[in-house]
């Protein structure tokens, strides 16, 4: 009598490859786990563990974790409702469906269908847009970069080709990629066709009250609120009159009465750059940078003697016709100045001041006092986590075994985000159950979940903003790396004012010790953390007055430069 053997289920041979990749035989692993993708081809979750098991091995992997995530994405799409017959042939149906997985964050499954919508012989602009914002959401930089490279060679518009700025910059390119790419946009669409001749009606003496102008889409409902606000309600109006020049004057609360305010939505950039030199500026400020929304094809026109790029974005814009970008002390690097089309002014010890919300919940002990282990956390951009940030966060997670990383931000709402995020720390030997993940919130909801992390943890080489401001405010300790390029540098920046150089690692491995030293006696950790807000506004973060007489003198001098040289 014969026996009929029975294959293994692909949820055995899956187990089995986890727990050849515990004992450390990665090959072991991926031989077990491409039988169990042969078994179930459809199977996402064998794919996601052979990515692992290849990626530890040091083989090709990229392709696998692509295929995990496209099967993932479509059953997604699957669990939302979508009528797959019509996802196989109806364009317009896949760009409908995908704007709404957008709208909810489910990046992933959107992206599949931006895909599937585009029509290559006739692309529309705003879908290619949201196909490649829908790969940068998801950490997928590469991807994006070659869809907005795209778009930008079809349709040659300058708004479009920004978009291709931001994932050039986060990725390994770095600011040698994003210099050239900078210049490239100026050269572009920042050049006039005739010179400009750049006469001015401005006063020429540099000692009297000047006439500062800041140009971005809002002053009070974006990032840079917590930042510029401060310096507008600061400056003197005996030494400056300030201008702001904004997509809807009527939508931003909460201005200092004194400015003045211009509405530029609606207008061309020479409207714009004629009402800048109608208003005798003397020193025009761009505070967005290559971002949505941005005019800085206003500055191409020399509508003000002196022009300066501030706080959004800390790049360079690679317009020969910006003066200066600002930065503070600590970003300085050798070699830094060639990529830079500006000159660097350097601020002293900050960039900007930095205002935390007027509802901040009160401080609270560390919460591993209550948890019994420690809580990491990152509320960073998955586009953010470079894969050295993944190691270092992983060795840190395997030194821990009891504790845990929470990564927080709109876009790990997406399932399939989740799943390669966890599958990416699997490759150091990190498992699944070590992450929790938080999606988006707003107001004290947001503030609130300060108090649930230990020890923040900022990303290097592509560092965090805002969100280390916000976590320092709520008395989180935050560890920053050193870097090596002026942009790494701006995390140590951000946390040195606080006084605790303990907080500042200069290498990996001394970030990797510093993480688990730390956090290893809970009651000095505890210690540590109350400090931290003290120390945040005791600092020169709150001297918001002292901060804007700098940048005034900054601008001051700017203006006597320009009148030595243009006489």
């Amino acid at each position: 009598m014969m026996t009929t053997l029975t294959p293994p289920a692909a949820g055995d041979l899956i187990a089995e490859g986890r727990g050849a990749l515990d004992r450390g035989d990665p090959a072991a692993a991926a031989q077990v786990l491409r039988r169990a993708c042969e078994q179930n081809p459809v199977d996402y979750e064998s794919r996601y563990w052979l990515y692992c098991a290849l990626a530890a091995s040091g083989e090709p992997a990229a392709l696998v974790l692509n295929d995990a995530r496209d099967l993932h994405a479509h059953d997604v799409l699957r669990s939302v409702g979508a009528d797959m017959a019509r996802f196989r042939d109806d364009r317009a149906y896949c760009a409908q469906i995908g704007s709404q997985l957008y709208g909810a964050s489910l990046m992933s499954a959107a992206s599949i269908c931006f895909a599937r919508a585009l029509d290559l012989d006739a692309p529309d602009p705003q879908l290619m847009l949201s196909y490649g914002l829908s790969m940068q959401h998801q950490g997928r930089l590469w991807e994006a970069m070659n869809i907005f490279r795209a778009a930008a060679e079809h349709f040659a518009d300058p708004a479009i080709h920004e978009f291709l700025l931001h994932p050039v910059f986060l990725s390994l390119n770095g600011p040698d990629g994003m210099a050239e790419e900078a210049r490239n946009w100026g050269r572009l669409y920042a050049t006039p066709a005739a010179p400009v001749k750049a006469t001015f009606a401005n006063e020429r003496t540099a000692d009297r009250r000047l006439r500062i102008g800041y140009i971005g889409p809002s002053f009070t409902r974006s990032q840079v609120a917590q930042f510029i606000l401060p310096v507008l309600e600061a400056h003197d109006r005996a030494a400056v009159e300030v201008h702001l020049y904004c997509a809807d004057p009527e939508a931003e609360a909460g201005l200092p009465a004194a400015c003045k305010l211009r509405k530029i939505g609606g207008l061309g950039h020479a409207e714009v750059a004629a009402m800048v030199r109608a208003d005798k500026i003397d020193v025009l400020v761009d505070v967005w940078g290559h971002t949505a929304g941005s005019r800085l094809p206003v500055f191409a026109l020399r509508p003000a003697p002196v022009q300066a790029a501030w706080i959004n974005f800390v790049q360079s814009t690679g317009l020969s016709c910006m003066d200066y970008v600002l930065h503070c002390d600590g970003m300085a690097v050798p070699g830094t100045e060639a990529f830079f089309t500006e000159e660097i002014w350097s601020l002293g010890e900050l960039m900007s001041p930095s205002r935390p919300a007027a509802d901040r919940p009160e401080p609270t002990p560390t919460p591993a006092l209550r948890n019994g282990y420690v809580t990491f956390g990152s509320f960073n951009n998955p586009a953010k986590l470079d894969e050295m940030t993944v190691a270092a966060w992983a060795l840190i997670l395997r030194a821990r075994p009891a504790d845990r990383l929470v990564l927080k931000y709109r876009y790990f709402a997406d399932p399939v985000l989740q799943r390669a995020t966890q599958a990416r720390f699997a490759v150091y030997g990190v498992g699944p159950e070590k992450l929790e993940f938080r999606g988006h919130s707003t107001g004290q909801d947001y503030l609130k979940e300060f108090a649930d992390i230990d020890l923040a943890l900022d990303p290097s080489p592509c560092v965090g903003g805002t969100t280390t401001h916000d976590a320092m405010a709520n008395g989180v300790p935050v560890l920053a790396h050193m870097g090596d390029n002026y942009y790494a540098r701006a995390a140590a920046c951000t946390v040195l004012p606080l006084g605790i150089p303990e907080l500042v690692a200069e290498t990996w491995d001394d970030y990797v010790e510093r993480a688990v030293a730390l956090t290893e006696d809970v009651q000095a950790l505890d210690r540590l953390r109350a400090r931290v807000r003290p120390a945040f506004e005791a600092s020169s973060y709150r001297d918001e007055a002292g901060f804007t007489r700098k940048l005034e003198d900054a601008f001051r001098q700017m203006y006597a430069r320009w009148l030595q040289t243009s006489n």
